[in-house]
């Protein structure tokens, strides 16, 4: 049977990607959304021919109306637009929005007790707890997209108690920065950050990924997706990107997921989970990868790592307060603002000012995250 698909962050690297896995699947497009690129959601809109097209800026959604006047596209615009697209009728809504904007979407979605394809970090950073419960509440099923995640969800499919899981062990490339010290560091600059080894993301995750504080988002939205303490969740530096994550269990089993190193994969298991289909992505091949290896991270010379980890055992605002003023450093740092040893500087001077306030409901996670950002931008 069709089903049918709302995609929140079309035009990004994670929704481009699901467009062309949908090339393959027996899955209609209800909406599409996006923050403010006209020209390629026309382009996408006339590729897949959704119901509502939305652009949260409010003049791209002007010209965007100019652009599909020939069509019966209906689009929308600004805050209510992207809700909209969250809530319209359809099986799965893929919440790839960038940053903390995908929240607020993401929860109206989960409380209509939809399949949620996640990839967007953010939204179980800021208000894990939150979007659990609501989970919860509604029936709504959360898949992860990104691939440690995706790894991990894969490897407990057969696991009917988590209290035969051990650890969850999440494996990070180590970015582009792999093995420098701190003298070297801090002279790097946005363009040789976004030269991830490995993957091909958008810029802000890249630079995540040069720092880890990407693997130490992805520690925490573990803790709430897996409903396992901080203590249980080991990082493995794994330069080759081939063992996405794995699962030690309490009688010493270790399940590993493989995989070339291709967003398309996880997406489409996502979308097609409890099955499988086809996919676009090469298979990997064990005789030519070539040998695997696998190491501590370095805490000392990549201090938003145990940041990261610091706020995660914290709880309340922390993360959500690290995580706003990560986004505005990292968009600074990409301007050629600031240096790359500001970045951790910045949001452990957020962290520290803001760090200790509740986080129990939206308005309050919203807040934190409001108030981080304007911290962090006079800091700059």
């Amino acid at each position: 049977m069709e089903q049918s698909i709302s995609i929140l962050g079309s035009t990004g690297s994670i929704g481009r990607q699901t467009l062309d896995v949908l090339e393959g699947l027996p899955i209609r497009v209800a909406a599409l959304a996006a923050n403010r690129s006209a020209a390629r959601m026309e382009e996408q809109c006339r590729r897949m021919h959704p119901r509502l097209a939305v652009l949260a800026d409010e003049a791209a959604a002007a010209d965007l109306r100019v652009r599909l006047a020939d069509t019966d596209i209906r689009v929308a615009g600004g805050r209510e637009g992207l809700l909209e697209a969250a809530q319209i009728d359809c099986d799965i809504v893929l919440s790839a929005l960038m940053g903390a904007a995908g929240l607020e979407p993401a929860l109206a979605a989960i409380a209509l007790g939809r399949r949620i394809a996640l990839a967007n970090k953010e939204t179980l950073v800021c208000a894990g707890a939150l979007v659990i419960r609501a989970a919860a509440q509604s029936g709504a099923v959360i898949v992860p997209v990104d691939s440690e995640h995706s790894a991990i969800f894969q490897c407990l499919q057969g696991c009917r108690d988590r209290s035969q899981v051990r650890r969850l062990l999440l494996t990070a490339s180590g970015g582009p920065f792999f093995g420098w010290q701190r003298a070297e560091l801090e002279h790097v600059t946005a363009r040789q950050a976004l030269r991830h080894p490995n993957w091909s993301m958008g810029a802000k995750i890249t630079i995540d990924s040069a720092t880890m504080m990407n693997k130490g988002l992805e520690l925490i939205e573990a803790m709430h997706l897996y409903q396992l303490p901080p203590e249980q969740i080991s990082i493995l530096v794994h330069r080759q990107s081939i063992v996405h994550s794995l699962v030690e269990f309490i009688d010493g089993a270790v399940l590993a997921q493989l995989g070339v190193p291709d967003m398309r994969i996880p997406i489409e298991y996502a979308l097609t989970w409890p099955d499988r289909a086809p996919c676009p992505a090469p298979a990997l091949d064990l005789l030519t990868c070539g040998p695997l290896s696998f190491e501590p991270p370095d805490l000392d010379n990549f201090p938003c790592l145990p940041l990261a980890m610091g706020c995660a055992g914290r709880g309340g605002a922390a993360c959500a307060v690290m995580n706003a003023a990560n986004e505005v450093a990292v968009e600074a740092f990409l301007q050629d603002q600031i240096g790359f040893y500001d970045i951790p500087a910045l949001v452990q001077r957020a962290v520290d000012a803001l760090g200790g306030g509740p986080a129990d409901t939206l308005e309050q996670i919203l807040a934190a995250d409001g108030e981080a950002r304007a911290l962090t931008r006079a800091a700059l």
